[in-house]
């Protein structure tokens, strides 16, 4: 075959539906272009601990699998994995932004290690070897991520929130869930998957990329500066969209199954 293509794919919305189930077709068709010789691996918002078993599920072989919205690079050692890149940051001035104005939030950060503390449990966060503390051991240290859920409030209040706080000093994205997850500045799935790629060494221009969040939009606008095709799903908001070269239908339909199968 000609040069492979590095393939970056979303969980949430894209990989998987909302009670968990896989979107039509998708293990089929990540086989098919794994076996074609392509590189297929998985650039999310979740942290390790919640990306690991979507990699067994969709028997994914690729080195490298991007988490954490860029901010952690795990690659394959052995039968293991390890923590290959880690970006953080001293998160003592967003917490205490955010507190102030969301005190009854819930929050979680994740440390260069992995280990997650939180404020309080919720459903959606995969806990396991985490550890409950107070608000204020959250800033002890420098962090990957801080990840803010308040149940009282919706996207459009996550906004006014973020402009108000004036977090464009770091990176963040607002999830298919309505919550907040921020990141170091300059870090996103885009600028993970570009040290993949210059890692592996592959060709620009054969780069696939599919989601369907606003945190997609890093890794859209670096597919199509080096010539890839950037997907949107087909539910994607308008200016995920807008930022893609193009659209698949939505993850119910198994756009993603259509999206891969195009590389065949």
């Amino acid at each position: 075959m000609t040069s492979p293509w590095l393939v970056g794919l979303d969980v949430d919305g894209t990989i998987i539906l909302q009670d968990e189930t896989m979107s039509p077709g998708v293990p089929e068709a990540v086989a098919r272009v794994r076996d074609a010789g392509h590189v297929v691996t998985i650039a999310t918002g979740r942290s390790w601990a919640a990306t690991e078993r979507w990699v067994d599920e969709l028997g994914i072989t690729a080195e490298y699998v991007v988490c954490s919205n860029g901010a952690v690079t795990m690659r394959r050692a052995g039968e293991a994995w390890e923590r290959w890149h880690v970006e953080t940051f001293d998160p003592s001035a967003v917490l205490s932004l955010l507190t102030e104005r969301l005190p009854e939030a819930h929050y979680m950060v994740e440390l260069d290690d992995g280990t997650r503390l939180f404020t309080g449990e919720l459903a959606d966060w995969t806990l396991d070897g985490g550890r409950k503390v107070a608000i204020d051991e959250l800033a002890g240290e420098p962090v990957s991520r801080v990840v803010v859920v308040s149940p009282g409030h919706d996207e459009d209040d996550f906004h006014r929130i973020v402009a108000e706080t004036g977090l464009n000093e770091v990176s963040y994205a607002i999830g298919w869930t309505a919550w907040l997850d921020i990141a170091p500045q300059g870090v996103d799935k885009g600028s993970a998957l570009a040290r993949v790629h210059a890692e592996l060494g592959m060709a620009d221009g054969r780069v696939l990329v599919v989601g369907d969040g606003r945190n997609d939009i890093g890794m859209f606008e670096w597919a199509r500066e080096h010539g890839g095709r950037a997907v949107a799903m087909g539910q994607a908001p308008d200016e995920v969209k807008d930022a893609a070269t193009e659209v698949t239908g939505d993850v119910e339909a198994g756009g993603l199954a259509h999206a891969l199968d195009s590389l065949l």
